[in-house]
């Protein structure tokens, strides 16, 4: 058995493009879906990277493991950077419906060619305070009003990726893994992590 990193998340969708693309590796990996008893901190900082330095770190001092922690979300050119840090909270229900549903109704009366978007992750891998690892991931596209596909979460059904001419929602989780923005930062964070263990060896 490896050294055991904490997912911190509680998210599904997040969980398993996590484990899908750290497959393979010699380490123990387990999520706070096996920890319900640890309360969520308050993610109250201003960038992704920033939020996710602070869940790692809450989470290490709590279970004193290795902790592998993301923040990621959509920023809107037309909408300043909205909603940004905020975006699993967007809305008042702070539900991907509602989500949605507060995005295409701020974005009516934009065209579809000032819709530029892109999807952000910043993922950082700490022991107790230390940073081991950082890594940013960022996919360029375009908000679309009727949402399509059904592979994805969250609003990767109004993502539309103009150069491949579909959503996040309707890539294979393959294809999704290696080229979304969650999917970029893993791969950085993956080779780092295999060449951590090399030199631990």
């Amino acid at each position: 058995m490896g050294q055991a990193i904490l997912i911190a998340t509680t998210n599904a969708g997040k969980l398993r493009e996590i484990r899908a693309v750290m497959g393979g590796l010699p380490f123990d990996w387990s999520s706070l879906a096996d920890m319900p008893e640890i309360a969520a901190p308050i993610e109250d900082k201003e960038t992704f990277a920033e939020n996710a330095l602070l869940k790692a770190r809450y989470y290490a001092s709590q279970t004193r493991m290795w902790v592998l922690a993301d923040d990621s979300g959509l920023e809107v050119d037309a909408l300043d950077g909205k909603p940004g840090v905020h975006s699993a909270r967007f809305s008042d229900e702070g539900t991907d419906a509602g989500n949605n549903r507060k995005l295409v109704t701020e974005l009516k009366a934009v065209p579809q060619e000032k819709r530029t978007a892109r999807f952000v992750c910043s993922l950082v891998l700490v022991r107790g305070d230390d940073v081991l690892l950082t890594a940013r991931g960022t996919i360029e596209g375009v908000i679309i009003d009727e949402p399509r596909g059904s592979n994805g979460f969250g609003y990767d059904p109004h993502f539309l990726v103009p150069t491949l001419g579909m959503t996040t929602a309707e890539m294979q989780p393959e294809q999704k893994n290696a080229l979304s923005h969650r999917g970029r930062a893993l791969a950085t964070i993956r080779e780092d992590l295999i060449a951590m263990h090399t030199s631990q060896t």
